[in-house]
């Protein structure tokens, strides 16, 4: 269940600069070297699950995001059959998607998936810093000798890893690829924290990136 929460909401975070409380963090990101800044008049925002709760949270929050910047933002729920994200599409029909989004007036698509999950178990700590040069085997192995069956002796958690790419649809260029970043959540327990938590951190990445301007 858990895992199907997160997955849904593909979507991610902010200890970036100084922000401690979040389950969520940029491991990465790459910006198209020959863009300063982007100016947007309309873009589509598109959530990648089949988690249709999540997905409808995510595109909500950030379709408001983007309109009390002034930017023109459309869910792709409001474009698209649910089913959109679900279903492979052929090059052609991509093809047709894209044509259908340059004769609306759009330049610019937002997308987001997971891309993977990692188990991770963290141990506690038994020994100070300054302690351990006086650790013999026998304290050593007596303090740790627990490690395996002690449920308090370590805790498991897992970390999904998100993507998202922004790309520009503009009618007089190849769509090309403006920004990707990646985001790891930090074990997830709530859809609406999180998503929270991954939109706040992209805003603040795509704003020091001067990727989040309108074009008025």
């Amino acid at each position: 269940m858990k895992k199907n929460i997160i997955i849904s909401l593909l979507l991610i975070s902010i200890l970036f600069m100084g922000y401690s409380c979040t389950s969520t963090h940029l491991i990465k990101e790459w910006k198209n070297p020959t863009i300063d800044t982007l100016y947007v008049s309309k873009i589509l925002i598109v959530g990648m699950t089949s988690n249709l709760e999540a997905r409808k949270k995510f595109e909500k929050l950030l379709k408001k995001e983007y309109e009390a910047k002034g930017i023109e933002a459309v869910m792709s729920l409001e474009l698209f059959d649910p089913s959109f994200t679900t279903e492979k599409k052929s090059p052609a029909e991509l093809k047709a998607i894209e044509n259908q989004l340059t004769s609306n007036f759009f330049d610019a698509v937002l997308f987001t998936k997971v891309v993977g999950v990692e188990d991770k178990v963290d141990y506690s700590i038994t020994y100070k810093d300054e302690k351990y040069l006086d650790i013999k085997f026998k304290e050593d192995y007596y303090s740790n000798q627990e490690i395996y069956y002690n449920p308090k002796y370590y805790s498991k958690y897992k970390v999904y890893h998100a993507e998202t790419s922004l790309y520009c649809i503009c009618s007089t260029k190849d769509r090309e690829l403006i920004w990707k970043g990646y985001i790891d959540i930090i074990d997830p327990t709530s859809i609406g924290e999180t998503v929270n938590d991954y939109i706040n951190l992209l805003l603040l990445t795509l704003e020091n990136q001067n990727l989040i301007y309108p074009l008025n």
